[in-house]
C-alpha cells in the first residue's frame, strides 16, 4: 500500500508537474527546447490546477447527479431500506481529540449530511472503510463514534474491511443483501457521486442518490475565479483523481 500510494502520488498531479519542472532544469543545457515544452507544461498545468475557475468548469463534468430535495427526505423510508455513508479518510493523532483519531473533514461532510437524511427518514444507517495501513480503529468504526455523539445518530451496521469505492459497494452488499436490503440512499460528495453509484449498483443495489459539497456551482470568488487559490490545487487534484477513478472502474471492473 505505501509503494502503491507513493507511486500514485507521483504519476498523478500536481506530483507529475513537478516532476516535469525538475526535467526541465535537468534538460536545460542539453536540450533546450524540451526543457521549455516540460517548463511549459509543468508550469502551466501547476497554473490551471491553482484556479478556482478551473475547479469549477471541471467539477461540473463530473456533478452529474442531481441532489436530493429537501422536500424529499422525509418520504425516503418508501424509497430505499437504508442510508450508506462512504468513508473519506481520517486525521490522524489530533491532540485536541486527545490524540485519536478522527474523520477527515471530508468524512464529516458526509456524516452532517447522512445525520439530516436519517433523522428526517427514520431510516438506519450503514458506515463503509476499513482500516488505515491496518491500523485500527476503522474508518467505519470513527464515523459511528462521531454520528452517535456528534449528531445523535446511531449507526446500525459498520463495514470495517474496504480500502476503495468498489471494496465499499462489495462489501456493503455482504452485509446488506442478506438481510434483504437492496435499497440504499448513498452519501457521498457530488464530484464523487458517478463512480460510487456505478459501483454499488453493480453490487446489486437500487440506489437513491444524496450527493453533497458541490464544487461545480457558483461560489461568488472574485475576479471570476481567475486568480490563483491554493485550496483549488487540492480541489483539482481531487477532480483528476476522480476522473482516473472514474475511467479505471468502467475498464478494470
Amino acid at each position: 500500500m505505501p509503494i502503491r500510494f507513493f507511486i500514485k502520488q507521483w504519476l498523478m498531479p500536481p506530483g507529475i508537474l513537478f516532476l516535469l519542472l525538475l526535467v526541465a532544469w535537468w534538460l536545460r543545457a542539453r536540450r533546450p527546447r524540451l526543457a521549455a515544452l516540460c517548463f511549459a507544461v509543468g508550469l502551466g498545468g501547476l497554473w490551471l490546477m491553482s484556479l478556482p475557475a478551473v475547479v469549477q468548469e471541471s467539477a461540473r463534468l463530473l456533478e452529474t447527479e442531481p441532489p436530493l430535495a429537501v422536500g424529499e427526505w422525509a418520504g425516503l423510508a418508501s424509497r430505499a431500506d437504508a442510508i450508506v455513508v462512504l468513508g473519506a479518510g481520517r486525521e490522524r493523532g489530533d491532540p485536541a481529540w486527545g490524540g485519536g483519531d478522527q474523520p477527515s473533514a471530508l468524512a464529516l461532510e458526509r456524516m452532517r449530511f447522512a445525520a439530516r437524511l436519517a433523522k428526517a427518514s427514520g431510516l438506519p444507517v450503514l458506515t463503509s472503510g476499513g482500516l488505515h495501513y491496518g491500523t485500527p480503529p476503522s474508518e467505519a468504526q470513527l464515523m459511528a463514534d462521531r454520528l452517535q455523539e456528534d449528531f445523535a445518530v446511531g449507526v446500525k451496521w459498520k463495514e470495517e474491511a474496504s480500502r476503495t469505492t468498489w471494496e465499499n459497494a462489495q462489501l456493503s452488499a455482504r452485509l446488506l443483501q442478506p438481510l434483504g436490503i437492496r435499497r440504499v440512499v448513498l452519501v457521498t460528495q457530488a464530484w464523487h457521486m458517478q463512480r460510487s453509484r456505478w459501483s454499488f449498483e453493480q453490487a446489486g443495489f437500487e440506489v437513491v442518490v444524496a450527493p453533497m459539497g458541490f464544487l461545480g456551482r457558483d461560489h461568488a470568488r472574485p475576479f471570476g475565479g481567475l486568480l490563483p487559490e491554493s485550496r483549488a490545487v487540492w480541489q483539482s487534484g481531487q477532480l483528476l483523481n476522480e476522473a482516473v477513478g472514474l475511467l479505471g472502474y468502467r475498464l478494470f471492473y
